[in-house]
């Protein structure tokens, strides 16, 4: 699926389960709180904190959609097409890093 058409199956959703958007804030606020999930996640499971056991069926995949949804939202209420802004953002890091990291000494 496109991101485009992930913006729209949000806004879709937003408009059909939801009250309205969460105000710009709220939703940084989310996001912060969302990637702080995916941190802890990331720490414990791959990182050398030990793991809490309460933490143990906690699904990556889950928290990573919800920085997705999140993201996605605040693109929607401030009118950002995350598809062009990815697809030019892609352009520009295979120009500026493809021998960059070729060239990386520490990446071989």
């Amino acid at each position: 699926m496109s991101i485009k058409k992930s913006q729209e199956q949000v806004d879709n959703w937003i408009k059909e389960h939801g009250v309205r958007y969460f105000n710009e804030l709220t939703n940084m606020a989310q996001l912060t709180e969302e990637v702080g999930e995916v941190a802890r996640i990331i720490a414990r499971r791959y990182g050398e904190q030990s793991e809490k056991e309460s933490d143990k069926n906690k699904d990556l995949g889950e928290e990573l959609a919800d920085v997705l949804f999140v993201t996605l939202c605040l693109a929607n209420q401030t009118g950002v097409d995350l598809q062009d802004a990815f697809d030019k953002k892609l352009d520009l890091k295979t120009k500026r890093d493809h021998d960059r990291h070729h060239n990386n000494e520490k990446l071989k």
